[in-house]
């Protein structure tokens, strides 16, 4: 069995800072959270493949990554 390690660190050429009132946030850029949004629609249909899998959790521990680097930003206000 081979193991496929997740590199979120692959698509940090896909995220882009957003000024948001008094804050600059990490967001997706609209070509990575398109792509998220399709692969979650594929997984609640039961149809990822086993490399869509590894994609999904790649983008997915980034934006828990960026999820939470924001909420400290935030916070510090």
């Amino acid at each position: 069995m081979t193991t496929v390690i997740a590199r979120p660190s692959s698509l940090l050429s896909s995220i882009r800072v957003e000024k948001l009132e008094h804050f600059n946030l990490f967001k997706f850029n609209d070509e990575l959270q398109a792509r998220m949004e399709e692969l979650l629609e594929r997984k609640k249909a039961d149809l990822l493949t086993p490399e869509q899998i590894i994609e999904l959790e790649e983008i997915g521990e980034l934006d828990r990554i960026f999820t939470h680097i924001n909420a400290m930003l935030i916070a510090q206000k």
